[in-house]
């Protein structure tokens, strides 16, 4: 065990690694080509692990890979295709990972969409639930015989305080009978990426693979690309009164490579994060934004496990 460390709002994804040595473990990373996936990629083959970015643009991906195989003592980099709309896509992706490496020992569910306007998935499924939370289901679920093979490993899946913005409906999942909205679309899929993480923790546990979830804070990257001017006024101000200002990418990314790696969190598990750090209900001293109750419930999460599986069976 390294020694006590202390970290915060602006800690960045290298101070989170200092003293920490990655060589011969494997990382899996969605949403690597560019923003916060980008960084967490690049932060941990700075330390030696082997990093695979799963992404929809190979193009912008195989760029990110050359620029951190430039840097000396950089992990292996790969990179292959995927999209996290297209169940096919997200099996080819979990075979090549599986194919390449009998055991993963971190996958960081970092892909995701924000505020898009209405669309849904070849199955139906709303556009933001399908992406954020189904895509990830599958794909952590196709990757768990590895992730056991190497245990002690961790799933970590980027929530959001957009959370608090609306629970999981189960009685409308997809926006069949309400208006669409794509905020409370937004929240009820980072709700759902919480609640993922407790469930999954709680059914694997003890084969030694530990899931999290996380607030990464406010940053500006490309997840806004859908959002307006309009939009975009009314958030900044709320970011700046009530969630301490924007975070640069570097800090950023800071929380999931914590997730994915810090001694800290050993034996832990089924927990939402923020600030690199344990979090606490919203309301909290001392905390940046916490969570609320609908996003860290149990038996909620396990209601959310059975519908995910039987959406799944539904179109397999």
């Amino acid at each position: 065990m390294i020694p006590a460390r202390q970290f915060g709002f602006h800690t960045t994804a290298d101070e989170v690694l200092e003293g920490i040595d990655l060589h011969g473990r494997v990382a899996v990373v969605t949403g690597g080509s560019g923003g916060l996936g980008a960084e967490t990629a690049r932060a941990l083959a700075a330390k030696g692990a082997e990093v695979t970015i799963g992404c929809r643009d190979i193009v912008r991906g195989a760029a990110v890979a050359e620029g951190i195989k430039g840097h000396a003592g950089s992990g292996v980099v790969h990179v292959d295709a995927l999209d996290l709309l297209d169940r096919a896509s997200i099996r080819a992706f979990a075979d090549a990972v599986r194919a390449r490496h009998p055991q993963v020992h971190m996958l960081i569910n970092n892909a995701g969409v924000m505020g898009c306007p209405f669309g849904r998935s070849p199955e139906g499924w709303e556009l933001q639930f399908a992406t954020n939370h189904m895509g990830h289901f599958l794909l952590t679920n196709l990757l768990l015989p590895v992730l056991q093979a190497s245990a002690p490993a961790r799933v970590v899946s980027v929530s959001s305080a957009g959370h608090m913005r609306a629970p999981v409906d189960f009685d409308d999942l997809h926006f069949e009978r309400r208006p669409y909205e794509k905020w409370e679309a937004y929240g009820q899929a980072k709700s759902a990426n919480a609640l993922f993480a407790v469930a999954l923790d709680a059914r694997v546990r003890e084969t030694g693979v530990r899931a999290f979830s996380l607030h990464p804070g406010a940053i500006p990257t490309d997840l806004g690309r859908h959002l307006s001017q309009e939009d975009l006024a009314p958030l900044v101000e709320r970011i700046t009164a009530t969630a301490g200002g924007f975070k640069e990418i570097p800090s950023g990314a800071a929380t999931s490579v914590w997730a994915a790696t810090a001694p800290e969190l050993d034996g832990k598990g089924g927990v939402y994060l923020e600030d690199c750090g344990l979090s606490a209900p919203a309301g909290t001293a001392g905390v940046t934004t916490g969570y609320l109750p609908h996003a860290v419930d149990p038996e909620i999460a396990a209601r959310l496990w059975r519908v995910s599986e039987e959406l799944l069976d539904q179109h397999s």
